[in-house]
Order: C-alpha cells, then sequence, then structure tokens
C-alpha cells in the first residue's frame, strides 16, 4: 500500500474515532499554490503527521470558569475543588467581602496590608525575602488572629494582579472553614502526611476569582510535629517558588503555647502579630516577640481595640473571636 493510500487510510480512521477532519483534508495536495502533482506524497505525509500529533489531550484553562459552572468538562472532572463562600453571611459577621467594598472593616484592612504590599512589592528600605509568605498569629487563644487572617487575605485578594492562598496551619485547633462555612477537611497535613501527594489537588477555589483555600487537613496524632518538620519546610520553600505571583497567608497557631508557629516563622518573609486590646499583657507580648525574633518583618496589630484611626470604632469584633 501506498503513502497516499495509507495516509487515507489513517484519515478515515481518524474520522470514525470522533477527531473533526475536514472532508476536503483528502485534497491536501491542493493549497491553491498550484503545488505540482509530484508533491502530494510528502503533502498528505506532512498533514497526516500533524493529524497524529492532534490527537493527544487537550489542555483545559479552569481559572475561566464562573461560580455555579463546571470547571471541567464531566469526561475531565478538576482535582482542585471550587467552593462557595456566602459573602452577604461573611459581611453580616463583620468580615471584609467584596460586596461591601467601602465598610469600615474594609478600609481598616486596607491600611493594615499596605506595609505588607510594599515589602511585597521590594518598596521597603531592604529586600524581603519570602515576602508572599505572610503568616498570621498572636501569643494567645482568643486574641482574633483567625478573624485577622481571613480578613487579610480577601482584603488582599481584592488587590488589582494579586492572586492569594489562605492556609489553615493551626492545625491543632483549625477553624478557617468553619468560620467560612465550607465541610472540607483534607488540606496542608495530608500532604505532609504523603509528599507524594499533588498540593493542587487539595486546593479549594472559591467564587472569589482571585481567592483560594487550603484546609488544615485531617486530624493527625502527630499534627504538630508534622508541621514543624523538615518536610514541611521543604514544602514552604516550593510553595514560595512555585507561585512566585500569589501571597500565601498562614492562619498560624498562637506562639506561646506551642511549637509549630516559631518554627513556621523562621521560614516566613512576613509575621503579623495580633494583640488582643485590654486582655494581652505587655510581658505576654514582649515574649511572643521574643519568639519570632528571627522572622525579617514583624508587624503588631491591635484587635479589638474601641477607637481606629481610620474611623470612630473597630469593626474587628468576629463571633467566637480566637
Amino acid at each position: 500500500m501506498g503513502i497516499i493510500e495509507q495516509a487515507a487510510q489513517r484519515l478515515e480512521e481518524l474520522r470514525r474515532s470522533g477527531i473533526d477532519v475536514p472532508r476536503r483534508a483528502a485534497s491536501i495536495g491542493s493549497s491553491g499554490s498550484g503545488a505540482a502533482v509530484g508533491d502530494l506524497p510528502a503533502r498528505v505525509a506532512e498533514r497526516y503527521e500533524d493529524l497524529r500529533r492532534s490527537t493527544s489531550p487537550p489542555r483545559v484553562r479552569l481559572e475561566q470558569s464562573t461560580a455555579g459552572e463546571s470547571p471541567e468538562p464531566a469526561s475531565a472532572p478538576s482535582r482542585s475543588g471550587r467552593v462557595e463562600i456566602d459573602l452577604a453571611r461573611l459581611d453580616a459577621m463583620g468580615f471584609v467581602t467584596p460586596q461591601a467594598p467601602r465598610s469600615q472593616i474594609a478600609d481598616e484592612f486596607r491600611v493594615v496590608k499596605r506595609q505588607l504590599l510594599a515589602n511585597l512589592e521590594g518598596k521597603a528600605a531592604a529586600p524581603v525575602r519570602n515576602a508572599n509568605l505572610i503568616m498570621v498569629t498572636s501569643a494567645l487563644p482568643h486574641e482574633g488572629k483567625t478573624f485577622v487572617a481571613i480578613n487579610l487575605a480577601i482584603s488582599l485578594s481584592m488587590e488589582l494582579n494579586k492572586k492569594v492562598l489562605l492556609v489553615d496551619a493551626d492545625v491543632a485547633r483549625p477553624s478557617v472553614m468553619s468560620r467560612l462555612a465550607i465541610d472540607r477537611s483534607e488540606g496542608f497535613l495530608d500532604v505532609l502526611a504523603d509528599p507524594a501527594h499533588d498540593m493542587s489537588k487539595f486546593l479549594l477555589r472559591t467564587n472569589i476569582d482571585t481567592l483560594t483555600l487550603l484546609p488544615a487537613g485531617a486530624p493527625r496524632p502527630l499534627a504538630t510535629e508534622m508541621i514543624a518538620s523538615d518536610t514541611a519546610m521543604g514544602l514552604l520553600v516550593e510553595m514560595a517558588d512555585r507561585y512566585p505571583d500569589r501571597i500565601i497567608v498562614f492562619d498560624a497557631p498562637p506562639l506561646l503555647p506551642s511549637t509549630e508557629s516559631r518554627v513556621l516563622a523562621t521560614h516566613m518573609g512576613q509575621v503579623m502579630l495580633v494583640v488582643a486590646a485590654e486582655q494581652t499583657a505587655q510581658k505576654t507580648v514582649m515574649q511572643a516577640l521574643a519568639a519570632i525574633a528571627s522572622c525579617p518583618v514583624v508587624l503588631p496589630l491591635l484587635n479589638k481595640a474601641s477607637y481606629s484611626e481610620v474611623g470612630t470604632f473597630y469593626g474587628y469584633y468576629g463571633p467566637m473571636e480566637r
């Protein structure tokens, strides 16, 4: 069988397999350029090779899908999930939301994030390594760090040309997902338990297009040791290098009752220390600052204060504050 017959047979096989091959492909030698008949075998062979390469799986861009739509066709399910954040609920609870961009709380977090962004964009006095890794913590529980971490992540995601990943790194007492009313368990700890896991499998895209979530993961007996392990540190480095255009916000455990945050802080570019006004003793704050002295940038944030320079009264009161 000659090359023309072979190519014609292959074209027919491709049509039967569902690949759209125009009927005019049978006359590939006639391209309108007046090609000589003697060139026909070579042109048919070239067309056959093009069609053979075209049978590779298509690449699907997930970032273009909108809320309520399936992120991929049913024949090619996405490995990463998609969740809906009830923005009206968050707004009623006093959180920053895109629905109320000029609220009191939104204006306050515009001020809070400005220094973080300056460090990220290289506008600080000295370059900050891993400035896109931001840890939110506190000296003790119940100072409002999770409330601040969620608000900060949403506020940062409202910046132009910025993408944000919010990681629930408080593996002993995870609360980011419950605050957002999202029922997902797999996440950070599952990646640490098996480094062979692709982290993207556990990422949750949201109806805030520029905000992605990574839950704490399924509870494990050695969760605190895992987050302080070399595997965790390697993952942090990978996250910083793999997503250089993304700001990664970690809701970390309190500093004094645990050790995980102290280890995490050594790999962070910036740390936000949440301090509850008229609640946390000065000595306690100093101990917390000493615990993260190795971090290049530490920004204290006074939470639950009654007065704000941005407005008359703070909106930093969130339900079930930690």
